[in-house]
């Protein structure tokens, strides 16, 4: 996102709007039919099939049972709230992506109340992001905690989704409004997401970002670079077997694309023909 773009429309809305705040009710899902018999310490216990890969009623049915329990063991994992994420990701409708999203932040907030570990910063930025990003004067609010959840994420769990701290956090630096009015910072975000490609470089998004920040940045040497990382992210994305999360990810390469082509040269530069 382009912060000069950005800059004006927040100052407007947040003149214009009243303060809103997470959704609080939950998604009554119409996809507990037939649900297996399961306890939430079988679903921690198996909480590694529980994924991308998983299709929706094994996580609806997964998120109604971790719900209903009282056991601080459980409740103390990411498990809720990484459910919740991959729920969220894959919901159409706005309204019902935003309750799933807060109740994914509202799971990592009992878990961090009793003692949960990295992974649950990690998941309660993923979740809080994905909540706030389509309303601007909310999103600029969050921005302080973003950064700290997503900082707390990095220090304890680095490597978590293959570089999942590095890369929300380098994407949060570059998407954000930059001082005085945000935290945005170019050198930053280019520093972490270099980062993520180098340590985890099967990712797509690793490589999609990085790309984003080098084409922010400006440098018309680093235009090739650019062509490089998308080319990169975007073979990654259509050889690998990233199940529900592929076709969200597409978007993002093909709106990047649309991005440039929109911003001029397309017919000359060697990128826009790259990207096309």
């Amino acid at each position: 996102m382009n912060s000069a773009r950005f800059l004006p429309v927040v100052s407007m809305l947040a003149f214009l709007s009243g303060c809103a705040s997470l959704q609080h009710d939950q998604v009554q899902s119409d996809l507990l039919f037939e649900c297996p018999k399961q306890t939430a310490d079988m679903l921690v216990a198996g909480q590694n099939q529980l994924g991308p890969l998983s299709d929706t009623h094994t996580l609806a049915c997964a998120l109604n049972v971790l719900r209903d329990t009282q056991d601080p063991a459980v409740r103390r994992t990411a498990l809720g709230s990484r459910i919740c994420l991959h729920l969220a990701e894959r919901e159409a409708s706005q309204e019902k992506r935003e309750k799933l999203a807060a109740e994914g932040v509202r799971f990592a907030e009992t878990a961090l109340a009793q003692g949960g570990n990295g992974a649950v910063h990690y998941y309660l930025a993923a979740n809080l992001g994905l909540a706030v990003r389509e309303h601007i004067t909310l999103a600029v609010e969050n921005l302080g905690r973003l950064e700290s959840e997503m900082k707390q994420a990095l220090a304890l769990s680095p490597d978590i989704d293959d570089g999942g701290p590095l890369r929300l956090l380098g994407a949060l630096y570059l998407k954000a409004p930059a001082w005085p009015n945000g935290i945005g910072d170019i050198d930053k975000a280019l520093e972490l997401l270099e980062k993520a490609v180098k340590e985890h470089p099967g990712h797509p998004l690793n490589h999609l970002f990085y790309a984003q920040a080098l084409w922010e940045e400006g440098e018309e040497d680093a235009l090739a670079q650019v062509k490089s990382e998308f080319a990169r992210g975007e073979r990654l994305l259509d050889e690998g077997n990233w199940g529900y999360n592929k076709a969200s990810w597409k978007k993002e390469f093909d709106k990047f694309r649309q991005e440039f082509e929109e911003a001029g040269s397309v017919s000359h530069s060697p990128l826009a023909s790259g990207l096309r």
